[in-house]
């Protein structure tokens, strides 16, 4: 994000996708071009995609954090044909009572059992912790599934190449680990939040990306019903993760991350 301008990666199948290289820390480097990508759901990308990301942007690692259902429901995507590109599954919501006929609902029912699948979907009232309901909700992920965070982190760092980070929409899951990995750089809290806000630009994408397939169809029928990425959602989960003295390395700390792990982050994201 130059200037505050996002660095789009234009696909023919994709949406929402940028390189969150170029974005200021607060010691007065910036993030690398070329390390960690975000997008939307990668099911439909076309073989120009496909090159556009794993030939021209060097893509190795795709972080995945969409559910089980989600995925089995969508099937294998372009992306894990790809040789050299190493995925990684970790869905940011507990994964219980996964079964065939979940799937066969996704898409089709709004009970306790079935297909409503995006976060702003989500089936009980969260915490009220910041007093934002949506910012509350991501806050949640953190409680189920610190594992898959700190996993999806170290594969960030990790990754021979660059790194893709992706949920459905690519806003709210990805929105979150993408906000984790830019503080632990170092990246300023404007410019993060900035790099959350850019997804409004994309919403209408996002909405007939999504619509393609059976498995979102229901979920983004009403446009107006998906939560808009505020600045003031991603302020908020800062200022939750940052409160305390242990702050958000802290909490990571808790659970298995280590000054190691952040060295190699950095690293990876600073060069």
């Amino acid at each position: 994000m130059s200037a505050g301008v996002p660095n789009w990666v234009e696909l023919e199948g994709g949406a929402n996708a940028r390189d969150v290289g170029g974005l200021p820390t607060t010691d007065g480097r910036s993030t690398r071009a070329g390390a960690l990508i975000r997008s939307a759901n990668l099911q439909h990308l076309t073989e120009a995609d496909l090159a556009r990301l794993v030939t021209e942007l060097g893509v190795r690692c795709v972080v995945d954090l969409r559910t089980d259902v989600e995925v089995e429901a969508e099937g294998p995507g372009p992306m894990t044909r790809q040789p050299g590109v190493v995925i990684h599954h970790l869905s940011l919501f507990p994964e219980t009572g996964r079964t065939a006929d979940r799937v066969e609902q996704a898409g089709e029912s709004s009970d306790e059992q079935g297909g409503m699948l995006l976060p702003w979907h989500h089936r009980h009232r969260p915490p009220a912790v910041t007093g934002v309901p949506v910012a509350d909700l991501y806050l949640t992920y953190l409680d189920q599934r610190p594992d898959s965070v700190v996993a999806a982190l170290r594969a960030i760092a990790e990754s021979d190449g660059a790194a893709l980070v992706h949920c459905a929409a690519g806003k709210d899951r990805t929105g979150v680990v993408i906000a984790i990995a830019l503080s632990l750089v170092g990246v300023d809290r404007e410019s993060i939040v900035n790099d959350y806000a850019a997804t409004e630009q994309q919403i209408g994408a996002i909405v007939r990306l999504l619509g393609r397939t059976q498995t979102y169809q229901r979920e983004v029928a009403d446009p107006a019903a998906i939560p808009a990425p505020e600045a003031a959602v991603m302020t908020a989960v800062l200022d939750a993760l940052s409160a305390g003295s242990s702050g958000i390395e802290g909490w990571l700390a808790g659970h298995g991350w280590t000054g190691a792990d952040t060295d190699r982050l950095r690293k990876k994201l600073l060069g």
